[in-house]
């Protein structure tokens, strides 16, 4: 194919030409809402992560090479060049299994835009508030829909979505922010598109899990810039029945439905299918916890009172999160079920607290884990990708009581979405870890009242510790 980008690319053409002429006045006031929370909500994260083991590796490996360094990484007092501040920035942001997510989407949406995003506040002065966050919405809807597209079959079939479709979000978000054309805003996509990689056997241990959403960024900030300069990408990159995004990481063209990629752009917001996270775990393991935890308000009981734990869900939940847990890091813990619910039937929470390497391996959880068993239930994942999260769960106690419950979603879930309130008291319990409270409070007072905001670059200003 030559790089003519109107020829052959309904789709990839459709989300450029959307990308490229959003506009502030466009964006519904209740989407401008929901993102500003979202936004805050992922800055947290990145500042209770800056100062994880695995952060701070990439962060000395990255200021070793590094000459130009221009751009903050978040929540400490040091600075990279952009690229390499992205991919920073975006690991720490899903550094703990804290940050959003877009459930039937299967993508952490704000750990690959903003890290992309707020570099070019910093290096282009006076990107408004108001133009920063059209461009956040920008990239915050297109990811998602990529996602829809390639359906559950895509990360059951081994890929990390997380680390594929989150290249297109980042590069649109980047792409807005750069005010590129929906010409340029193509090659961005297929610039973006063509460096999507990452393997779900990440979740097993390895500490490269939480660089994936940072690489994502990465990429999609690298064709942003390259295509301002000129540069060409692939103009059919989600199209394309060679070598295409969809074709190539799906096991069949009855996997993905090309109509999702652009389906209701401009009147069907997928910012407001993203959800948050009140566990520090995979969102995979969210209705569940619930579940247990609506359980044991109906009736108390604790560990010592289980005889089994009986999980029915999706496909992709057993396979995802319901192998037999063994000790291979926090990582592994964090995704894996039978442990999340070991752990909250010992603690009564599954948040940060309660994820130290010290309890990685401690028998009082493992045994219980062992208890915890998690079948695919095949009504489930007929229900398809809106419903991979529902679970259905019971608790067979040794007094022979057996109590059940069904959850469809997730406390902060789109469909349970949190307060104003919780959201924010959530921002700050994670930011007063690596920032004074004062400075926590301005970022808050920023992000909430981003349209006033001269400069978009304060944001990043504001999270430089010290």
């Amino acid at each position: 194919m030559s790089h003519e980008t109107t020829t052959g690319n309904p789709y990839t053409r459709g989300i450029a030409e959307f990308v490229s002429g959003l506009r502030y006045e466009a964006i519904p006031a209740e989407v401008r809402h929901r993102i500003k929370l979202l936004m805050l909500d992922s800055l947290g994260c990145a500042l209770y992560g800056a100062d994880l083991e695995w952060c701070r590796i990439l962060q000395d490996t990255f200021a070793a090479v590094d000459t130009t360094r221009e751009c903050a990484v978040w929540g400490t007092g040091r600075t990279l060049s952009a690229p390499h501040a992205a991919l920073a920035n975006g690991t720490a942001v899903q550094g703990f299994e804290l940050d959003d997510v877009h459930r039937a989407g299967v993508l952490h949406v704000g750990a690959v835009v903003l890290p992309a995003l707020i570099p070019l506040a910093e290096r282009k002065a006076g990107m408004s508030g108001r133009e920063f966050l059209t461009s956040a919405v920008a990239g915050y809807e297109i990811g998602p829909r990529v996602g829809l597209c390639m359906g559950p079959a895509h990360i059951a079939s081994g890929w990390h979505s997380g680390a594929t479709l989150g290249v297109f979000s980042a590069a649109a978000g980047a792409a807005r922010g750069l005010r590129l054309d929906a010409d340029r805003t193509v090659h961005a996509l297929g610039i973006a598109g063509t460096q999507a990689a990452g393997l779900m056997a990440a979740q097993f241990g390895a500490m490269v899990k939480r660089m994936h959403a940072g690489r994502s960024s990465q990429s999609g900030l690298y064709g942003a810039l390259l295509a301002a300069g000129g540069f060409t990408g692939i103009v059919n990159v989600l199209e394309s029945e060679y070598g295409g995004f969809c074709t190539t990481m799906s096991q069949s063209k009855d996997n993905f439905d090309l109509a999702e990629l652009t389906a209701g752009l401009g009147s069907t917001w997928q910012t407001m299918g993203i959800a948050l996270k009140f566990y520090s775990c995979v969102g995979s393991n969210h209705t569940t916890l619930d579940a247990i935890r609506d359980m044991r308000a109906e009736r108390p009981f604790g560990a010592k009172d289980v005889r089994k734990i009986v999980v029915h869900g999706s496909k992709v939940t057993m396979e995802h999160v319901g192998w037999k847990y063994a000790p291979q890091g926090l990582t592994s813990a964090q995704l894996n079920l039978p442990y999340c619910v070991a752990t909250w039937l010992i603690e009564g929470d599954c948040f940060v607290d309660q994820f130290t390497e010290d309890k990685v391996a401690d028998p009082a959880r493992m045994a219980l884990a062992e208890k915890v068993e998690v079948r695919e239930d095949p009504a489930i994942t007929a229900k398809g990708a809106k419903f991979r999260h529902m679970v259905h769960a019971e608790a067979h106690l040794n007094d022979g009581t057996v109590l059940g419950r069904t959850v469809e979603a997730a406390r902060g879930s789109e469909q349970k979405f949190a307060s104003d309130t919780d959201v924010v008291r959530k921002f700050e319990k994670l930011a007063q870890k690596a920032l004074p409270r004062d400075r926590v409070g301005k970022l808050r007072d920023a992000m909430l009242g981003l349209e006033e905001l001269a400069d978009a670059a304060e944001l990043a200003r504001l999270m430089v510790k010290g």
